[in-house]
């Protein structure tokens, strides 16, 4: 009898530690899930901050001031990617920031996916910068997926100085957009494009969905976002701050 009492505790015993290594395998597994896409938000961030730095460092191509300083939030999706020829979709993943007092939200990742770019022939790459101009468009990306040209309206934007007298008409539509493809920086109408949060990269920087992060109701300053994505907010603040 004791010899069979002393199996019964060396089985459990044997069972409680390999449900112990298996919960602490599965920690480690789902932190190192978090931390690599933490590093994938981080590089993301990284790119579409260079995207806009090196637009708006050519005056005479850049997105006109004036557009600019009224967009209530940015788009950038760096590096899209064509799936056709003449007739096709793109794929891609970028981020989001929304107009703050004094500056710039914490950036949401979203995905972009669909719709043909007739101006985009032959190339394989693209980055696209969408402004978008008022509530209305800002509302449209609190919603599961948003589609450009269907849901929210859409204009090619003029760039450079040169174009600073045509954007009155401009200021009424509600997305505006702009293409880089192969150096050429250029207004592109899109439509059938959609924009849907990628809420597994959220979640993972922030603990929150995008329709959070980019909420009016949601304050943020530099100190509550995260280290590896400022250079997102930081950089939009470079060439365009207002108080509201």
């Amino acid at each position: 009898m004791r010899k069979a009492m002393n199996l019964i505790r060396t089985f459990a015993l044997l069972v409680v530690s390999a449900v112990l290594i298996a919960g602490t395998a599965s920690v480690a597994l789902s932190q190192s899930r978090e931390a690599k896409k933490l590093a994938s938000a981080t590089k993301e961030a990284q790119k579409a901050a260079d995207v806009f730095t090196e637009v708006m460092n050519v005056p005479d191509q850049a997105v006109p001031q004036r557009l600019l300083d009224k967009a209530e939030a940015i788009a950038i999706f760096p590096g899209v990617i064509k799936a056709g020829f003449i007739v096709g979709g793109r794929a891609g993943d970028g981020v989001i920031s929304r107009r703050v007092k004094g500056g710039w939200s914490a950036p949401a990742f979203f995905n972009l996916a669909g719709g043909s770019v007739g101006l985009q022939i032959g190339a394989s790459k693209t980055d696209f910068v969408l402004l978008f101009m008022n509530e209305d468009a800002l509302n449209g990306l609190l919603k599961d997926k948003f589609e450009i040209g269907g849901e929210g309206s859409v204009a090619a934007g003029p760039v450079g100085r040169s174009a600073s007298a045509s954007t009155d008409a401009l200021l009424k539509a509600g997305i505006i957009s702009y293409s880089r493809s192969k150096g050429a920086f250029a207004g592109l109408e899109i439509k059938g494009v959609v924009i849907s949060p990628d809420n597994e990269d959220n979640l993972a920087v922030y603990g929150k969905k995008s329709n959070e992060i980019l909420s009016p109701a949601k304050p943020w300053t530099m100190a509550q976002i995260p280290a590896g994505v400022r250079i997102v907010p930081r950089t939009l603040a470079r060439y365009s701050a207002r108080r509201k």
